[in-house]
């Protein structure tokens, strides 16, 4: 993990309780690993999100437990980096072609019957 992931995190979870999840997280994969405060408050502007909101979000570290829950049950799980998936308990690191990730879905789903 890199030193600013998890400013990067507890941001995206500041956009997520906006309903902005997603468009923050596309644009942090984009950018990374530009995750620098001035960054992390610019992706919020370009996706409409209200800045003065989301600055004392980020600033306050409203979601810093939540965000150290999760790096605590990565790390449980041997996790230690993105992207990692865990399919039907098996680890598959690294960005994958959509059709090999759901070909490794599908095939963990046909073994469940």
């Amino acid at each position: 993990m890199h030193t600013l992931a998890r400013g990067a995190h507890e941001a995206a979870r500041c956009a997520g309780a906006a309903g902005q999840y997603w468009p923050y997280h596309d644009l942090l994969f984009e950018a990374q690993p530009a995750f620098r405060r001035d960054d992390l408050l610019r992706y919020a502007t370009e996706i409409g999100l209200d800045l003065a909101d989301f600055t004392r979000c980020v600033d306050e570290r409203r979601y810093a437990a939540q965000v150290e829950a999760d790096v605590v049950q990565a790390q449980a799980l041997g996790i230690n980096g993105t992207p990692t998936f865990l399919i039907n308990g098996r680890k598959v690191v690294g960005g994958l072609p959509l059709e090999e990730l759901r070909a490794l879905v599908e095939g963990a789903l046909k073994a469940r019957r």
